[in-house]
């Protein structure tokens, strides 16, 4: 068997949108149905929303993991996702999840890093 590298991606956003930025249940459902749509397979979840505003939160999957970090304060938000190769290719899928966190955001992508691993 053949290692196949997987894609991983790393992004800051900022000017992103306050009110995702504060909503952790709207970027929970979001992620569950991308889970569901790419039939990807959730090892479990952690979402905690901080006091003042905004949240983090690290999805497990048995195909590595998606995590995210809001800033409202500063209108910025950052995530990284990454799925390795090991069953199928699922860089299309990586690419995919990451443009639809992007669009729930909003606000522009000031950084962003595409490592092959």
């Amino acid at each position: 068997m053949e290692y196949k590298k997987g894609l991983h991606i790393v992004c800051d956003l900022e000017d992103a949108s306050e009110d995702a930025l504060c909503n952790m249940d709207g970027f929970k459902t979001l992620v569950e149905g991308l889970i569901l749509k790419h039939q990807l397979q959730s090892t479990g979840s952690v979402y905690h929303h901080f006091e003042l505003k905004g949240y983090t939160a690290v999805v497990g999957l048995t195909e590595s993991h998606l995590s995210v970090h809001t800033w409202p304060e500063f209108g910025r938000v950052t995530y990284d996702i990454f799925l390795s190769n090991f069953l199928q290719v699922n860089d299309s899928v990586c690419e995919h999840i990451s443009k639809e966190i992007q669009t729930f955001f909003g606000g522009k992508v000031s950084q962003i890093h595409k490592l092959s691993r």
